[in-house]
Order: structure tokens, then sequence, then C-alpha cells
């Protein structure tokens, strides 16, 4: 075809607002009980077919832990082996079609769940991952669409990105996919990272074997099912839940493995990375290791700082969706005369939040993902609980008789080096170190070294050279550094989202540099007239 692409240049798309009586909300509640009502039977997806082992896993809805909702086969090497053959198989046409072709399949997929798909994944994500509506809207709606969007018009981007031509010459790059496939691991927390680790790599040509978390399979599955809507081919993303162990083990130590595109903890990414160290004599190159991972995310206050406006981001910054994103903040650095003008409201705004099942609309707080998750999370809360150092102001109330239920949690803490100030939680608890006045070049430089993670922080300051000081001193404390907001809710095409140090190799997902990962550039030189002589002038005797 003899046309010069372009993608169309994106925008955000509009958030909903499921107010009473609004369309969506009639929408979303008939999709939430259409899924109530069934038990969906869940196979792993390869080269297109749907597989099931006969190994099985039940769902249950976390806010309502007796209440199946589904049930997913698990994969193992054998599965795997055959994902690897189609994944093969697919690239063969996959990485040799137009970028442009590749491309109006994720804008189609874009589209597809603005309008016909979208109340289908947020019921998916609010059921099997207990977020309320606002939460899933943003998430499996929004964030995903933007992914769509914003990323074909990277790659559109990255392949116009071209050398000079001399006169007599023709040089250009050609973005080929990686040499291999792309192995893709993701977290249950956001579906619209689930929906986007297996597709940024896709949109560049390359085939992905793609495991998601195995407690967010039942969205999983329906991210599946819009892609093949959308016309992504057989074999160019292959599904197989299943064990770290049954799935990643095999698939890392395939000689095809060429990226790794991950979310999850620090723990899991960096025995990954070890494993795949220990394998370069197999593979055909290095393959690209692209992750995101913990987080111990602050909230750090001046004295001149808005207090309404610093209350308002430790309530929304800890503990929309349970505190269970990576970004989530948990620590808070608050000087005693900002402490002693916010403590009692404060307190009494975190234990008003309104807690209970996810179709409930008038629930701000819903349940954390599992029993391990909960069992976790209690644990430290108990060590704050017997702890002489620190007290709880509010919550630290556990319940997991209906469903996997913590209370949004509020600890005090005279000890900068608090556990829970240190270690990543991942759950709806947030410590507050009190600061003397005065102090607070001396706490930022605390604040930098307490953590080894380095995903977001947030300042909170009037007095611009108080945030000068801050962005100075925690220049790398934060891959996404926020000034007077709360450090969540990254959006695609605004604030490119990743972290460094022990939080990954920020790639910033949301971006044309994560797109560049997922490609290898050949330089390609067309000489129009080539020389016939060997001989240069300076070789001649006059």
């Amino acid at each position: 075809m003899n046309t010069i692409f372009q993608v169309p240049k994106p925008v955000n798309e509009p958030l909903l607002d499921y107010a009473p009586g609004s369309r969506e909300r009639a929408e979303l509640k008939a999709k939430l009980a259409g899924l109530r009502g069934q038990i969906i039977d869940i196979p792993l997806i390869i080269g297109g077919k749907e597989i099931r082992t006969g190994r099985t896993a039940d769902i249950f809805a976390p806010h309502e832990n007796k209440k199946l909702i589904g049930r997913y086969h698990k994969a193992g090497p054998a599965e795997v082996e055959l994902a690897l053959k189609a994944a093969a198989e697919a690239r063969r046409t996959w990485g040799r079609m137009p970028w442009h072709a590749r491309a109006a399949i994720f804008l189609k997929a874009g589209e597809l769940l603005a309008t016909t798909w979208r109340q289908t994944l947020n019921a998916a994500t609010m059921l099997g991952q207990s977020k309320n509506p606002y939460q899933a809207e943003i998430d499996s709606a929004c964030e995903l669409v933007d992914f769509y969007r914003f990323n074909t018009y990277y790659a559109e981007r990255i392949y116009d990105q071209q050398p000079f031509s001399p006169s007599g010459s023709w040089n250009y790059l050609d973005y080929r996919p990686l040499e291999g496939f792309v192995f893709a691991v993701t977290p249950f927390n956001f579906t619209s990272i689930a929906g986007n680790l297996p597709t940024a790599p896709a949109i560049m040509g390359n085939t992905v074997i793609w495991k998601p978390a195995s407690s967010a399979v039942y969205s999983a599955y329906f991210l599946m099912k819009l892609w093949q809507a959308a016309g992504v081919p057989d074999g160019a993303i292959n599904m197989l839940p299943g064990s770290g162990a049954e799935v990643g083990n095999p698939v890392i130590d395939s000689p095809d493995l060429m990226g790794l595109h991950f979310t999850g903890s620090t723990g899991v990414f960096n025995g990954m990375w070890r494993t795949i160290t220990g394998n370069f004599s197999k593979y055909r190159g290095y393959p690209r290791v692209v992750g995101e991972t913990g987080g111990k995310d602050f909230i750090f206050a001046h004295e001149s700082c808005d207090r309404e406006a610093l209350k308002c981001a430790i309530v929304r910054g800890a503990y929309e969706y349970q505190g269970q994103k990576c970004s989530a903040a948990s620590r808070a650095y608050i000087p005693r005369s900002v402490w002693n003008g916010i403590k009692d409201d404060l307190v009494a705004q975190v234990k008003g939040i309104k807690m209970g099942p996810a179709e409930d609309f008038t629930n701000f707080f819903n349940a954390v993902i599992d029993k391990d998750a909960f069992r976790t999370i209690k644990g430290f809360i108990d060590f704050a609980k017997a702890a002489p150092d620190a007290e709880i102001l509010a919550g630290g109330g556990c319940d997991d008789s209906e469903g996997w239920f913590i209370q949004p949690t509020l600890i005090e803490t005279t000890n900068p080096k608090f556990r829970t100030m240190e270690e990543e939680i991942f759950g709806p608890v947030m410590t507050v170190f009190v600061y003397e006045d005065g102090k607070y070049e001396e706490t930022l430089l605390l604040c930098d070294a307490t953590s080894p993670c380095a995903l977001t922080g947030a300042i909170f300051a009037q007095d611009r050279a108080a945030v000068l000081k801050a962005e100075e001193l925690l220049e790398h404390a934060a891959g996404n550094f926020y000034i007077n907001d709360k450090p969540t809710g990254a959006v695609v095409g605004q604030q490119p989202f990743g972290g460094a140090r022990a939080s990954g190799t920020n790639d910033k997902a949301g971006s044309l540099i994560n797109m560049m990962r997922w490609t290898s550039p050949r330089t390609v030189k067309e000489n129009f007239v080539p020389p016939v002589n060997y001989k240069y002038a300076f070789m001649e005797e006059k």
C-alpha cells in the first residue's frame, strides 16, 4: 500500500463517574450480576487454542471468600513446550506483518475496551481483585485504553527516527523484533499492567508467552478474549497461568528467550535475573530484562504545607485499593507543628472510611487479594501492636470470616527505622514519623536512606525553596516524584511510570522509552554509485 501511515494522536480516555442514575452504573451493575451468576472455566490459550489440563485451582471473590466465581487450569512444562512452538511459529508472520497492521489491531482493542468491552473488564476486576468501581474504571478501562493508543503512537515515532543520508547514499534503520520471544509476567493488582506487559512487546512485532498472576487469572482471561476479538493472531500472545516453578523455570530455560517484561516482587525479579544471567551461554543474545518491582513510597511534609491537601493525599495515597499499589504511600514524615494540627482530623477520616464488598458502590475500601496477603499484612499490624515505639491510631482490625478484610490502619512511631517504615507491606498500613521543626534537611536525608526502593514519593510544601531542596536531596529516592500531590495515579502520556534502585529498571511503562526495549535496530546503507577503484587520492605521486 503506497502511503505513509500515521497513528491518530492519542488523548487520554475520559473517566466515567458511575453516579446514581447514570447509564454506565446500570450497565456495570448488570454485568456484575451476570458474572456473579456463573462459574467460569478458564483454560490455557496456546496458539489460539483453549487447553484444559485438568489440574485446576478455584477462584473466589476476595471480599466474599466463599463465593466461587471461576476455576482455571494450570500449565506445566508440557504446555510450556507447546507455547514455545506456537510463539516460534507465529513469529514468522507476526514479526513480518507491516507495523501499521499490528498497530491497527491494538487501536481496535482500545476502542473495543472503551465501548462494548468496558464493563466486562471492569466487572471482572471488581469481582476477581476486589476493586471499587472507581478504581476499576481508572485501571481496567481508562489506563489500558491509554496504553493501546499511546503505545501504538510511540511505535510510529520510533519507526520514524531515521539517520541522515548524504548525497549518493541512503541510510535507514530497520526496527526488527527481538530474535526470540518475550516472557511477560504480570501482577494481580492492576488489570492495566496485565494488559500492557504482553502487548507492548507484541506491538513491536514480538511474540509473547504470558504468565498472569494466579490471583488475577479471572480478569486475565477476559483480556485474552478481548485481544482475540481485536484480531491478535493465534500464537502471538499465549496465556499460561500456573506456578512460577512449573511455568517460569522452563520458559526462562528456553534458548529462544530474548526478553522479560515483569512487574512483581523484588525478590522474584532478582531470582529471575540471576537465572537469566546463568543461561547466557544458551541464548542467541542478551535478553532484554525490564522490571518494575517493590516500593516503599513516602509522603514528606514541610512546615509550609497545605494541611488539608496533605490529609487528603495520605488517605487516598495510602488506602485506595487497600494500599495494594506499587505506588501506594506507606510512610510519612511530618513536622511536629503540622502533625499537632492535623492528627485528630486525619485519625477521624481514616476511622470513617467505609469498608465492604466491591459490588456495594458506597464502599471506598474493599478486601485485600487473598489469604497469603491477609496473613502477611496482619503480621505487620500485630508487630506494631506489640511494639513499645509505635502506636496504632486508627484501624488495626483484621477479619477473614467473610472476606479478606483489613481495616485501613494508621500507625505513629517514634523510630524512623521502625519495621513498617522500612519494609514493603503492600496493604493498607501507613506509618507516620513526626520530626522536629527545623530538622527538614536532616529528615530528608533520613527518608532517602531508609528504604532500598525508589519508586514514588511526594513532597508537600508551599515554600519553593523547600521544594527545591527536596528535589535535590531526594533526587534518586523516587522515579515518580510528586509535588503537592499523592504519590499514586500516574497517567499514561503524562507521568511515565517506573523507579530505580530496588524498584526496578526504570524503563517507564507507557512511554517511548519502554517501547524501545522491544526492538533491535538494524542499520542499512545503500550506496547508489559505489566506487570501482580501491586506490585513494593520497596514493598518487603528483
